[in-house]
């Protein structure tokens, strides 16, 4: 309970005159006299309206329940402080259930400075516990543990930054002095908990680098040389240079390597993880890269056979739709060692699936999977593989270093040579002429075009009329056979979509036509036009994922987000951040901000975390300082045995009781 901390503060020092009031005010302190109290019978259902006059004019003030016991402490006549929150019935101000208390006792013992507001629900309403019942309950909870509160931090830390002791924090936001003394309070507090959360990340992180040795690739080999020197028809960007030498220092320092490459759409993240797997080939051992979708496995499968050909390697795929007889050699060629790469979706965690040495586990768009099924690709192999794990959504230095804390980062910060930026509109339903009019210049000058319908699972049947209706609308606007079409949405079999996206691939078809199954996984560096409909649907980052699939060419490409008129805040903030920037790192801190940044302890990994007080997207400041004296303590004491850690040592062992320790898994 002690836990269960205000939402806002009140400063009850002020009074109102009753001719102040506006709709728009919070909570208000007025004083005068109360000229008479009547119950008023009503159906089933009395209420109690008191009057109260002050010098400016008279307010209701009304009690539909515990009338029983408010009525006879009511006296006509007397001076009483009244606080509450105003509202307007019948063009007139009144205040319902008030906190209400004669004139000469508030002189006596009143609330008279800073009073803290609690956060409710309609069921401890029901119970008498707004936010009045739970501060009351939260006085005589204060005096009754107050001086029992144990201190978390050591001495050390608590005289060294002249933090607030444990107890006095929480006595001090609850019953607060003044709002210096409140953020002192909160600083102390929001530290505790995130210092503690970086304590643990650190700690999985060092002890794992004790605990799991790493396979060691000895060498860069030929396979690696070959296709760096011969094969490639491009260089690499410095970016990819800078991360495959950290990659490379990893495997072969003997230590296990768990590291999150991060890289914005178009980056050349798949190249890097494909020269990582050659240098673990050269090295005598198997790689296998894990995809969130079918498509998309299926493309980086056709991406990198080809790439690797030349080299007489043959890259196997391991899919839910793979035939029983494939899905047998398949088997038998990672069991044999003969087949060294292996691409795959889910399927690659099944219990059937064993390698004879996998030395590397690749894993793309990672927050499409759960930790729990991530780790089933440790136990893969004797030795725990190097993990490898790549996202095309960026994410916020503050969250990276809780989320993925406990992985080494590396980012593509550069975008290969030519990349131009991708131009990006916002149109509203009324300006759908213009934007037809625009596809059909691109795909007069031999351009394809992308046209996108969220798809939301609740409900399926009208976002499937949606797609329907804008295929036949445009089907009207772009008449066959000048124009073919191809449409792809989830109800489609397999090979169905399959089909329908090789002929967009090979020009066959001007327009695509899909919902978000071709998020991930379609490479077409004609296509230079994304319509996203109803983008208001979408969240920042799938919206920039949408965007990336185009600008893959060398010809200028444009998103263009379709938009109804009416627009809530938060949508109008998305389109704006779309319009204005492709950055993704800008666009991940605009999300963050948006959406919260998820629960980084457990399985959960959208909405907001668990904390009870401190906030990643605001309290990036005490997020760095807690991570940099979690990394100072524990590089001097990585077991913290010394005596004057035994206190971190206690609480972290206190806090891990009963969890499974989800973090410990890349």
């Amino acid at each position: 309970m002690i836990e269960h901390y205000p939402l806002r503060y009140i400063d009850r020092s002020q009074f109102y005159k009753i001719n102040e009031l506006h709709p728009d005010i919070q909570n208000i302190q007025i004083k005068g006299k109360l000229v008479n109290i009547e119950e008023i019978a009503g159906g089933r259902k009395s209420r109690l309206v008191a009057r109260l006059r002050d010098e400016t004019g008279i307010i209701e003030l009304v009690w539909f329940k515990g009338i029983k016991y408010i009525k006879p402490a009511l006296k006509a006549g007397l001076e009483y402080v009244v606080f509450g929150k105003p509202t307007i019935f019948q063009n007139r101000f009144n205040i319902s259930h008030p906190e209400i208390v004669p004139l000469v006792e508030w002189h006596k013992k009143g609330q008279k400075g800073l009073q803290a507001v609690y956060p409710s629900t309609e069921k401890l309403k029901a119970r008498y516990l707004d936010s009045r019942g739970i501060r009351k309950l939260m006085e005589h909870l204060l005096l009754e543990v107050n001086d029992k509160i144990e201190e978390t931090l050591p001495d050390y830390l608590v005289n060294q930054y002249r933090l607030m002791t444990r107890g006095r924090a929480f006595l001090e936001i609850h019953r607060p002095q003044s709002h210096e003394i409140i953020n002192k309070a909160k600083g102390r507090l929001k530290f505790d908990e995130l210092f503690y959360i970086q304590l643990k990340i650190v700690r999985a992180k060092i002890g794992n680098q004790k605990k799991f040795r790493g396979v060691v690739f000895k060498e860069v080999g030929a396979h690696f040389n070959r296709l760096y020197k011969d094969i490639l028809p491009f260089d690499l960007t410095g970016a990819q240079k800078r991360v495959l030498k950290e990659i490379r220092k990893d495997c072969s320092s003997g230590y296990h390597m768990n590291r999150l490459v991060q890289g914005d759409v178009g980056s050349g993240k798949t190249l890097v993880a494909l020269m990582t797997m050659l240098l673990a080939i050269d090295n005598g051992f198997q790689a296998c890269l894990m995809a969130p979708t079918e498509i998309l496995a299926q493309q980086h499968q056709i991406g990198i056979q080809e790439l690797v050909a030349p080299l007489g390697l043959e890259v196997g795929l391991l899919t839910g739709s793979v035939k029983t007889a494939d899905r047998r050699d398949i088997h038998q060629g990672i069991t044999s060692g003969k087949l060294k790469i292996l691409v795959g979706t889910h399927a690659l965690i099944e219990d059937k699936v064993q390698f004879k040495n996998l030395a590397i586990a690749i894993i793309d768009e990672q927050h499409r999977f759960g930790v729990a099924q991530r780790s089933k690709l440790w136990k893969k192999s004797a030795i725990p593989p190097h993990i490898l794990v790549m996202t095309a959504t960026p994410i916020p230095r503050t969250l990276a270093m809780t989320l993925y804390g406990d992985l080494d980062v590396s980012v593509i910060d550069e975008l290969p040579p030519g990349r131009k930026s991708i131009v990006t509109r916002h149109f509203k339903d009324n300006q759908r002429l213009r934007v037809l009019s625009f596809m059909k210049q691109q795909i007069d000058l031999g351009r394809q075009v992308y046209v996108v319908y969220p798809l939301i699972e609740e409900s399926e049947k009208m976002d499937y009329k949606d797609l329907m209706d804008g295929y036949e609308s445009i089907l009207r606007y772009f008449p066959r056979p000048k124009y073919q079409l191809s449409i792809v949405h989830g109800r489609m079999k397999s090979a169905d979509k399959d089909y329908e996206m090789q002929r967009f691939a090979e020009g066959k078809t001007q327009i695509m036509v899909a919902t978000t199954v071709i998020e991930v996984g379609v490479n077409v560096p004609n296509a230079s036009l994304m319509v996203i409909e109803s983008a208001e649907r979408f969240g920042l980052s799938q919206l920039h994922q949408l965007r990336g699939r185009v600008g893959r060419g060398a010809a200028q490409s444009y998103c263009i987000l379709m938009t109804g008129h009416k627009l809530s805040k938060e949508s109008r903030k998305r389109m704006e951040t779309m319009v204005k920037t492709n950055d993704g790192f800008e666009i991940s801190e605009v999300d963050m901000k948006l959406r919260g940044p998820g629960n980084i302890e457990g399985t959960q990994q959208s909405g907001l975390m668990e904390m009870k007080i401190a906030n990643l997207v605001q309290d990036t400041q005490i997020v760095s300082f807690a991570r940099s004296k979690a990394l100072e303590i524990l590089e001097e004491d990585p077991d913290l045995i010394e005596l004057k850690n035994s206190i971190l040592y206690e609480n972290l062992e206190l806090q891990n009781k009963g969890k499974i320790n989800w973090g410990r898994i890349s």
